[in-house]
Parts: structure tokens; sequence; C-alpha cells
């Protein structure tokens, strides 16, 4: 027999279920739109994205609670983070360390100089500028990846340094996201204040930080192998793959209710000690498809709250900040691979893996406009910058290959395999 219900009801009924709406619309909204973009060879990322804009309150059509979809996000900003920190090699870093720490810290500092000019130009206070610039002057760990691992440049010396860089402002950011919410106090207090206080401040801050690092150093050592062993010898995936979500959840938990840190900072932390186990590390895999999932739910929310009304209000500023992200920043990379003799195809294949923003300047930019240090506006123009910056990057790499001859050995392509952030 089939049930009709009054609409009233009906209406309290999709209330009730707005949790499986919110999901449902997003992840097959995600794959229809991410199917597509990999149909027309651009990331697919970009196709997240725009299932977001899709789906959210700025777009006729179905509407999927934001709200709900925000609070997905934050465990997938945990996921992403986790992965970061699971991937993290000192070694890699060391072994390019000569050429990828000034390029990475110059490249930055010239994005960040440059957009705090344009939006001081605007009017608006310096910080809402250096903020901005910050969050324009680091690229997508994903798009990266994914873009060296299409043209199998990741082992080629133009490879190692672009992960190399990407490593170091990855730890900057991180490091941004740490002292975040410091800033926001110190800038917008009410009342005059000393320095002492900063420095106080900013001391409690790192304090608490070390403490919760050795803690974690102390667990990921001396608890977490064990813990690994025992989960292991019961031969269950589900179990494998529920520890390592415990241990990603677990302590971003404890380091933002306990020390006072980000979800994200616990996040990354945890994945830093259990990529240093090779059962940790293994263990850590077999949860990867659940983290991916999350992370798709990420984009997506964060594709909902891009209003694209700014494409058409402010394209001179949409404009000005895609210019940013690609012309400053693949100029300032071109200068110090060409001080460092670096061949014009490895110069030009660092520069342009870079010439694209995402996730952690989504999180900056997210934090930044929570704590009021951003304007809607601006952070509409870095998503703006983000989602133009993303569907570009593949044909700068398709001018590349036609404008610059291919010179360094390119490794025999290895199995196909996803690349998580």
């Amino acid at each position: 027999m089939i049930a009709f219900y009054p609409p009233i009801l009906k209406v309290n009924r999709m209330e009730e279920y707005e949790l499986i709406r919110t999901i449902a619309l997003s992840i097959v909204g995600a794959f229809i739109c991410g199917f597509i973009a990999r149909k027309l060879k651009l990331p697919t990322i970009l196709g997240y994205l725009v299932a977001g804009m899709l789906l959210g309150p700025h777009t006729p059509g179905f509407i999927a609670d934001a709200h709900l979809a925000k609070q997905l996000a934050e465990i997938g900003i945990i996921l992403l983070m986790f992965g970061v920190g699971l991937h993290f090699s000192l070694k890699d870093l060391i072994n390019v360390r000569k050429i990828a720490l000034p390029g990475a810290l110059f490249q930055m500092l010239a994005a960040t100089l440059i957009g705090a000019v344009v939006i001081r130009a605007l009017g608006f206070p310096w910080i809402n500028g250096f903020i901005f610039g910050l969050t324009l002057s680091v690229a997508s760990t994903v798009v990266l990846l994914r873009a060296l691992e299409h043209r199998h440049s990741i082992d080629t010396p133009a490879g190692k340094i672009a992960v190399g860089w990407l490593i170091v402002e990855d730890l900057a950011m991180v490091l941004a996201i740490v002292f975040m919410p410091v800033l926001a106090d110190i800038i917008l207090y009410e009342q005059e204040i000393s320095s002492t206080f900063i420095f106080a401040s900013l001391g409690s801050v790192l304090l608490k930080i070390g403490i919760f690092a050795v803690l974690m150093i102390f667990i990921g050592r001396r608890v977490l192998p064990g813990m690994l062993v025992l989960v292991a010898k019961t031969k269950s995936r589900e179990l494998s793959s529920l520890a390592i979500l415990a241990i990603a959840l677990g302590l971003s938990y404890v380091a933002y209710s306990v020390f006072d840190a980000s979800f994200a900072l616990g996040a990354f932390l945890a994945g830093m000690i259990l990529n240093e186990s090779e059962i940790g590390h293994r263990s850590a895999e077999q949860s990867e498809p659940l983290r991916n999932t999350f992370a798709v739910l990420f984009f997506v929310s964060v594709g909902m709250l891009f209003n694209p009304r700014i494409l058409l209000e402010q394209p001179v500023l949409v404009f000005a900040t895609l210019l940013i992200i690609i012309v400053g920043k693949v100029a300032a990379a071109l200068v110090i691979t060409r001080i460092f003799r670096q061949t014009r195809e490895a110069s030009w294949t660092v520069a342009i893996s870079l010439a694209q923003i995402g996730e952690f300047s989504f999180i900056l930019a997210g934090m930044a406009l929570m704590n009021g240090l951003m304007l809607e506006q601006h952070y509409n123009m870095v998503l703006a910058g983000a989602i133009l910056s993303i569907g570009i990057n593949p044909f700068l790499f398709k001018w590349m290959d036609k404008f610059i001859p291919r010179t360094e050995a390119v490794p025999a392509p290895a199995n196909d395999k996803t690349l998580a952030a």
C-alpha cells in the first residue's frame, strides 16, 4: 500500500532526513560533475567545486543544507590534513632544501605582498590584504601531485623540487592556521594592547603546541605501533580502517579541546606520527577511500559557499586575483629556479605546477572569514581564483609541452594509483 503524506508532513519528513538528503545530493552531484571534468581532462576537484555551486544557495535548483555540509566539511578538513601529514616526507624536503626552502618562501612572500597591495589599494586595512595574499600563495597538494603524476614527472628533478617546494608551503600554512585565532584576538581586540600581551599570547600557544607535539611523539613511538600490531593480528580490514579514523579524529579532538589547538593541527601531527612506522603507514592507506569521500564533501561545501555573481559584479578584481595566482607566482618561481641554474624545462614545470590554489587556501580563507579577518567579498575572490586557476592549469601544461621542448628523462609510467592529499 502506497502512503500519501500531506504537504506539511512531507516538509517535516524532509527536514527529519536533511542530513541524508545533503549527503546524497553532494555525493551524486560530485560524481556527475567530477566525471564530466575527468572526461574533459580537467582536475576532478573542479567538478566537485562546480557541484557545490549548483547545490548552493546562490544558484537556482536543488539546494542542499549548507550548514550541515559545512559540518561534514570539518571532518573533510581533518582527514585532508591527516593525509598531508601522512604523506609528509622530511627526507624529500632535505634533498631539495637548497632550492625548495628559499623558493617557496620567496614565492609566498611575493604573492602575499602583491595581494596585500591590491586589497589596500581598494581601501581596506593592511591585515585584510596580507591574509588575502597569503591565501593565494599556496598551491593545492591534490592538483599538483595529480598533474605531476599525469605527466610522469614526480620522480624527475623538477618533480622532486615541486614536491619539496609544496612541503615548505604546507608547513607554512599549518603555522598560519595555528596562529590565526591568536592573530584575530590581537587585531580585533577593542582596547589598546601591549607588546607583553602579544608575546604572552603567542608564548602560550607555542607552549601548548609544544606539549602536544611531545605527547604525540611519545604516543607515536610507544603506544600506536603496539596498538596497530594488535589490530593487525585480528586480520580485520574494518578494524584497521576504524583504528586509523579513531586516531585521526580522536587526536584532533584532543588537540582542540585540551590544548586549544585546531582540529587541523591535531590531524596533521597524527598523520606525521603514523608515517614514521611502516605498519602505521600501511594501515592508514586502508582508510584512503573513506578519507577521499569526506575530502570530496569538503570541496563540495566550499563550492556551496561561492557566490558566482562576483564574476559578473567584480570581473576586474577576479582577474587581478587570477593574475596574482598565475603570473605572479609563475614569475617568482621562474626567478628562483633560474637563479639556482635549473633547466628551462624544470623551471617551467615547477612554476606551472604551483600556479593554482586549493584546499589550504580554502581552509585559511574560511578561518579568516570566521575570525573577522577577511570580508565575504574577498573570500569569494579567493574561491573564484581557485576555481579558475585549477581549470586553467592543465592548459598551461599543454602550452608548455608545445613551446618548451622536453629534455628530462621521463620514468616509465607506474601502475595507475590515486595520490591522496
